[in-house]
């Protein structure tokens, strides 16, 4: 009936292996949550959350807070992100919110818009039991 901590902490190797798109054309209205990896080609109408790598592609538009392991973005992001290791800004990305990570990549022709914090991020990401995000640190640092 209860589980102990060490069988709660085990994720089926299938679900860290998993590969999810939103492809080019497609509009997505809520919160995402894997731990997986993310891309996103289309548009996303809420908060993205990933144990793993979310990459937003050229033609992507989220509005909403972005929060992985690793990101790299193309496309546009309406909201914070905040990103435990590596976050690369592309060239065709703007980010309208904050960014909060431990290592930038900005490569020519990124734009973004708001405060930027390094080498402060979360140390892990954590999902509760129901493999929801417990609550980013985004809105309470920035």
């Amino acid at each position: 009936m209860f589980k102990s901590n060490a069988q709660e902490d085990k994720v089926p190797q299938e679900a860290l292996n998993s590969n999810n798109i939103i492809g080019k054309g497609s509009t997505f209205s809520g919160n995402i949550q894997t731990y997986g990896n993310i891309r996103v080609e289309g548009r996303i109408v809420g908060d993205v959350v990933s144990k793993s790598k979310v990459a937003i592609g050229p033609s992507a538009v989220i509005e909403g807070n972005v929060l992985a392991q690793v990101a790299e973005v193309e496309g546009e992001v309406k909201g914070s992100i905040e990103v435990t290791d590596i976050l690369t800004l592309k060239p065709s990305c703007k980010i309208l919110g904050d960014i909060i990570t431990n290592k930038l990549i900005v490569e020519s022709g990124a734009k973004f818009e708001g405060k930027c914090k390094m080498g402060q991020g979360l140390s892990k990401i954590e999902l509760n039991t129901n493999g929801i995000a417990k609550e980013s640190p985004i809105k309470k640092a920035i």
